[in-house]
Parts: C-alpha cells; structure tokens; sequence
C-alpha cells in the first residue's frame, strides 16, 4: 500500500488545509476501497512534534506519526503557513530537509496557498514555475528571486512538485491531486460530495492588483505614481521613459526589476483592477467603464481584461455587481 503524508508544522498555521486535505483523501480512498475492494493510501497526519496548537490554543492537532518514523511516502502535502514565514521556515528546517530527502527518493509534494514559501527554501522550486496566494506574491518574490511564480495559475505541476493559489482555492488542488492518484471518477464523486468545482484553472478573478512598491528606485516608483494617477490617458512608453529622462531600454530594464511587470502590463494591470472596482461598485456600463480606464478600443479592452481577469468585462460586472443592469 502507498503512502499519503499530510504535514502539521510546528507554529499557529492554517488547521483548514489540513483537516480539508485529509478528508477529502480519505473519502476518496473510502470510495476506492468500495470500487476495488482494496486501500490505495495509507493517509498519515506527520510532523515534528507530538502535538500542535492552532488559533491560540483553540484547537490542536496530533500527528499520527513522527517524521522520522516515515522512511518512504508517496505523496507529500505542505499546508498554508501563518503570514510570520522566516518564523514559520525556521521552526520546521528539520520538516523541510525531510521533504527534500523524501523527494529525492521519488516522492511527489504539493504545497497549499504560503505552504509554497516552505516548499521554496528546501530549493526545490529553484527554476520551476509555482504558484501562492497572490497577497503574498511579492514577499514571495523578493525572497525566492530564482522561483518563476505565476500568480494567475491555480495549480502548477512540474517535475513531481504541485503548488497552488491561494486560501481555499487549495480544495482544487486536491481534488487534482485525487484525479492524479486515484482516478477521474473518483474525482468527481469526491467534487459532488464535498460540492467543490471542478477543473478550475486560474486565480485571476480574485486577484486584488496593488503594485509592487517594496523596491528602492525612485524612479520607477514616480513612473508608477504617473501611471496610477492618469488613468484616463493612453500612455506612450516612450514618453514615459523620455519623462523620467531614461532611455527606453533601460526604463523597460529597471521597471522589471523593480516591479516584476513590464510598463505596458502594469499599466493594463492599473487600469484593468480600476475597471473591476468600477463594474463592483457603479451601475456604468462596459463603455463607459472602458473610457474611464483610458480604453477606446472595445475589441482591445475586452482582451487585456479577460487575460488579467480570466473573465469578459460583462462576465465580472455580472457576477460580481448585484445591482447591474443586464
């Protein structure tokens, strides 16, 4: 029989992912028994310390087993961390140097929503693609420059390691993760039981666009206030450069760097998030929104706000404005 391990890492971390993942794995391995008559998983809570407390001491989780009791696991699931991560990473550098040992062995990981944050300083996400919840992006960034993260992704699978976007959003990835080590009927009993949509691919509908202001140049950072204050404007990046007395080149360069956007995509990025606040809030219809945002191109408006929000404009007015009119 194979192995599933569910970490509970020392630290007031999220109970949610845990106690989620592990019900729906172990309904899933209920409905494999009924179809095969036989168990898939030993499903195993694992950790370093016999016992942990979460939400003050509200509730408290006991691992089934210590970490050094597991010599082989097949699967390894990292839950959400609390918003302290050198913390988080420091208490459990025994847990994380077990994962690395464990994947270099053949296991598989998946980490849940900031669990990627654990999973990123093993190094084992150094040159793969990953995903966190999108608050936490550019913290994440800042200290796992050598980690390619896609924000907009809702899961990522590469190479063994999974990852996935943000808060509960973590109930897809395990269902893919049911999908992958059972099977797609399996999966999809487990969707209608616990009633969690099915094949969601992308987090950009809740994505909340503030801009990356933690960075030290001066500049970009005058050149993104230009941006967010001129909404209406359809900006030249070549007068924004010549603004700022740049070159074009090294202005692309320097707001990379320093934002992790090129100036085009963070201006798409401004004014798309003023649209959606727009949409939420107003009872404006699709041009007159697209207008406001410096758009006059129907067609291109539509695009760029489907590319960053995963939805049409009348698809977010409607969903998320009660009062539109249709």
């Amino acid at each position: 029989m194979k192995h599933i391990s569910i970490i509970v890492p020392n630290g007031d971390n999220n109970l949610s992912s845990i106690i989620g993942a592990y019900k729906i794995l172990t309904r899933a391995n209920t409905i494999w028994k009924e179809k095969t008559k036989k168990e898939r998983y030993e499903i195993e809570l694992v950790g370093i310390s016999k016992k942990v407390n979460f939400h003050n001491g509200l509730f408290s989780v006991r691992p089934h087993t210590h970490i050094s009791k597991v010599t082989k696991t097949n699967l390894i699931i990292i839950p959400s961390l609390n918003h302290n991560f050198q913390k988080a990473m420091k208490e459990n550098k025994s847990l994380v140097e077990w994962v690395e040992e464990q994947y270099k062995n053949g296991a598989e990981i998946a980490s849940i929503c900031t669990g990627a944050f654990l999973l990123a300083s093993s190094g084992l996400l150094n040159g793969k693609t990953c995903s966190t919840h999108w608050a936490f992006a550019d913290t994440f960034r800042t200290m796992f420059p050598k980690v390619n993260l896609q924000t907009d992704r809702l899961i990522t699978d590469e190479n063994g390691i999974y990852t996935n976007g943000g808060a509960y959003s973590f109930l897809n990835l395990i269902l893919y993760l049911v999908e992958k080590h059972f099977d797609r009927q399996t999966a999809i009993f487990c969707s209608k039981v616990f009633q969690i949509e099915m094949d969601r691919q992308n987090q950009s509908a809740f994505i909340i666009f503030s801009g990356q202001k933690s960075h030290s140049d001066e500049v970009i950072k005058q050149a993104q206030d230009y941006i967010e204050n001129n909404l209406q404007e359809k900006i030249s990046i070549e007068d924004l450069a010549s603004k700022f007395a740049v070159g074009r080149r090294n202005f692309d360069r320097r707001f990379i760097k320093a934002t992790g956007n090129t100036p085009i995509e963070y201006a798409q990025r401004v004014k798309i998030e003023a649209a959606k606040k727009s949409f939420e809030t107003s009872r404006k219809n699709i041009n007159e929104v697209m207008y406001e945002v410096g758009y006059s191109d129907v067609k291109a408006f539509r695009e760029v706000f489907r590319k960053i929000s995963g939805m049409s404009p009348l698809e977010y007015r409607n969903k998320y404005n009660n009062d539109t009119l249709n």
